[in-house]
């Protein structure tokens, strides 16, 4: 029985530290916008994992609306 000296107050503690930072989270806008975080994966841009293209003269990439003519491709397959 001396145990719940200990065990009551303890848990009280837990307890409002517990119910304390969930209000904080609650006030700080974490569970406002639940849903976009989800989707956002989805719609995510990959531009940036497409290798560079070289421009027309050979040096550096080329602009997204240049297309790539014949003797720019790879020639490394027969």
């Amino acid at each position: 029985m001396d145990i719940l000296l200990l065990l009551i107050p303890v848990s009280l503690l837990l307890l409002l530290l517990g119910g304390g930072l969930f209000w904080w989270t609650v006030n700080s806008g974490q569970y406002d916008d639940l849903d976009s975080p989800a989707q956002r994966i989805l719609f995510e841009d990959d531009s940036d994992m497409v290798p560079d293209r070289p421009d027309r003269s050979g040096n550096g990439p080329a602009k997204p609306d240049e297309p790539v003519t014949a003797n720019q491709q790879d020639s490394s397959t027969p």
